[in-house]
């Protein structure tokens, strides 16, 4: 006779990947011990960065489009072609973040001389403010949820991470980089 409960969650990648080991025999679980925690720390962190954005009331699109420009250094200017190379984003969706950004002030939208289908962005200063706002309190945000890591073990885990992206990347033969949690633009 099935439970009325609905099955209890397996806590640990050990007891998952001890599951599989034993309905599977054969097939590699030793991933899971690595894969399973950072899909569960991708949830966690996506989770609570978008709490931490709309408790600030910016969302992800604009924050992603506002830091590739402060990142760019001044004059805080890119084409929108260049937007979305470094926001690995097409040009659709530029184009729909920075109407949304222009409409709340936070970017100005112009044509180059001599460069008519050339449309360039740049941040203004609300936008500046804004942004830098914002990613103080993202990454103190993020700070306070390694807090249980010390710098020697942040270096080397960041290090590792690098590596794995690097090697999983190349496997997959895909170098595009996405927002854990990021929805459409």
């Amino acid at each position: 006779m099935a439970s009325q409960y609905p099955p209890v969650p397996e806590k640990s990648a050990h007891s998952i990947a001890d599951a599989w080991h034993r309905e599977l025999p054969g097939v590699p679980v030793s991933s899971i011990g690595v894969v399973t925690p950072l899909w569960r720390l991708a949830k966690l962190f996506g989770d609570d960065r978008r709490r931490v954005l709309a408790r600030l009331g910016v969302d992800t699109a604009t924050l992603d489009l506002l830091s590739v420009l402060r990142r760019s250094g001044p004059p805080y200017t890119l084409t929108t072609r260049e937007l979305g190379h470094r926001s690995l984003v097409t040009a659709g969706a530029v184009s729909q973040r920075v109407a949304r950004a222009e409409s709340d002030g936070l970017v100005t939208r112009s044509a180059p001389t001599g460069r008519p289908r050339t449309v360039e962005v740049t941040l203004t200063p609300a936008g500046h403010t804004l942004v830098e706002s914002t990613v103080a309190s993202v990454l103190t945000r993020e700070s306070d949820l390694l807090a249980g890591l010390n710098g020697e073990e942040r270096t080397q885990l960041a290090t590792l991470l690098e590596k794995l992206f690097t090697t999983a990347a190349d496997t997959l033969d895909d170098h595009r980089v996405t927002h854990v949690g990021e929805g459409s633009p």
